[in-house]
């Protein structure tokens, strides 16, 4: 293998030393931590709210998210294993999420005070099975939070859930098993001949089965 001319290697190392500062200052905004297995944004562990003179209680939540949590909701891919918290002003929550899938999730909570959690929000993402932590501290404000999944159909196939603090200011539509969608999803049937003649056959043979199987176990049990 030829030995590269030192010009071009002087040109790779400048390119690489204008490159690197500039990804890491990339990955830097919004409080970035990030890894090989996922990332957390805007995390906050001893910052308080303006409108907070001290942490209220401290919160420990372990969240779960997967396609195994969505089983409890009809016609849903993904959900968190519980759809709402309940926490009391300037409480601080440390979030423990695991994800249970062997493909990329996360939990984004929106609405928080840009001051302290810049564009409002709080997120924590995994690329695939895995667990990471992090805190954030909530404002005496009563208010309910939304909790979901941002990557394109998780929230809508279920992975949305609401933190309320100090019981919260109303429920937050579509969120599975506490309130009604905003349109819910229809699966209408094509009823073809096809289908009916299908319907058919198997209500006559759900009324005829138990009939057969009565008689065969008399004729059974008659003397010989």
């Amino acid at each position: 293998m030829k030995k590269l001319p030192l010009i071009v290697v002087l040109a790779i190392a400048m390119q690489a030393l204008t490159y690197w500062p500039a990804a890491l200052a990339d990955m830097s905004h919004h409080h970035m931590l990030m890894d090989e297995r996922g990332m957390v944004m805007n995390a906050n562990s001893d910052k308080l709210p303006q409108d907070c003179q001290a942490i209220s209680e401290t919160v420990d939540l372990t969240i779960h998210a997967g396609q195994k949590h969505a089983l409890a909701f009809n016609g849903k891919m993904f959900a968190f294993d519980q759809q709402q918290w309940d926490v009391k002003p300037c409480a601080k929550i440390n979030i423990t999420f695991i994800n249970d899938d062997h493909i990329r999730h996360q939990l984004m909570i929106h609405g928080l005070p840009g001051y302290l959690y810049p564009d409002g929000m709080f997120h924590l993402e995994l690329y695939g099975a895995g667990e990471l932590k992090a805190s954030l501290i909530v404002p005496s404000q009563k208010k309910t939070y939304l909790v979901h999944c941002e990557l394109p159909q998780h929230m809508e196939k279920g992975m949305k859930a609401q933190l309320k603090v100090a019981g919260g200011d109303g429920d937050l539509p579509s969120i599975p098993g506490i309130s009604a969608p905003i349109k819910a999803d229809h699966y209408a049937i094509d009823w073809q001949q096809s289908t009916l003649f299908i319907l058919l056959v198997c209500i006559i043979a759900g009324l005829l089965l138990p009939f057969i199987a009565v008689t065969l176990i008399k004729s059974k049990s008659k003397p010989l």
